[in-house]
């Protein structure tokens, strides 16, 4: 009798374990000191802007925890397509964010709430002496791109093209954060990133400008999805993002208004 009760106790306390560790099944998912948690899906580009922004965000709405999701965005639409939980992305670019429209996972209109641009960024001191896109052509040099599927990889491509640059060897990255490593490393002479990401790493590399007839303008949209459990939170904190207090954090980690 006493094993008996002995197994259906240890039952029992593995069956209220599960309960409370699962949640509510329909509703936002718990995190913890009942919070309820929003998922959010961001190009990596973005990382360190949100990573400041979701802490604002909590002093001011203590019942809602951000979780970021970083990476190329077009392999967090790739991810979401698949059946990935989220309640929030944010692409670097437009054609991204229309796959995502495309396949109905997103709910309500999609707000552009960043601008960006490009930078050449190069090792500490720039010991190659690359003044601009048009020194990128040269063979002495490792250049590190994303690859064309990612935003900033077909940004830079089209600014390679608009410099009559053609596309440099060294390799073609997943997301702009792998450029960076590869530059500060020294894996790369250079490559092209994002100012934000450049002005992310000063101190570890250098940053050349590119000239703005070359340069392009990235636009970054953000749209609530229907694929997580906390739309309504998500909403939150894209209004958040698109406020004042929102845009000042954006600006102070190098994103423009969008035009």
């Amino acid at each position: 009798m006493a094993r008996q009760w002995l197994a259906r106790a240890v039952i029992c306390a593995a069956t209220a374990l599960a309960v409370t560790g699962c949640g509510n099944a329909h509703g936002a998912a718990q995190s913890g000191h009942g919070q309820k948690t929003v998922t959010v899906f961001a190009a990596s580009s973005l990382s360190g802007a949100l990573e400041e922004a979701k802490r604002e965000f909590a002093a001011v709405h203590p019942g809602l925890h951000i979780r970021l999701n970083v990476g190329g965005s077009s392999t967090l639409v790739t991810q979401l397509k698949n059946g990935a939980p989220a309640d929030l992305f944010a692409s670097a670019d437009e054609p991204t964010m229309d796959k995502a429209v495309e396949a109905g996972l997103t709910v309500g209109s999609v707000q552009h709430f960043a601008g960006n641009v490009l930078s050449i960024l190069v090792q500490k001191g720039n010991p190659h002496k690359i003044n601009g896109l048009v020194d990128l052509s040269r063979e002495d040099l490792t250049v590190s791109l994303c690859g064309p599927q990612v935003p900033a990889g077909r940004y830079a491509r089209q600014a390679l093209e608009r410099a009559k640059v053609p596309v440099p060897r060294g390799g073609e990255e997943l997301d702009v954060k792998q450029v960076v490593s590869r530059v500060t490393l020294g894996e790369a002479d250079a490559g092209i990133v994002y100012a934000t990401d450049a002005k992310s790493v000063a101190g570890k590399a250098d940053e050349v400008t590119i000239a703005d007839d070359q340069n392009i303008v990235a636009r970054y949209p953000a749209s609530v999805l229907n694929t997580g459990d906390n739309p309504a939170g998500a909403k939150m904190f894209l209004d958040y993002l698109l406020s004042a207090d929102g845009k000042k954090i954006l600006q102070k980690h190098g994103f423009q208004e969008p035009r």
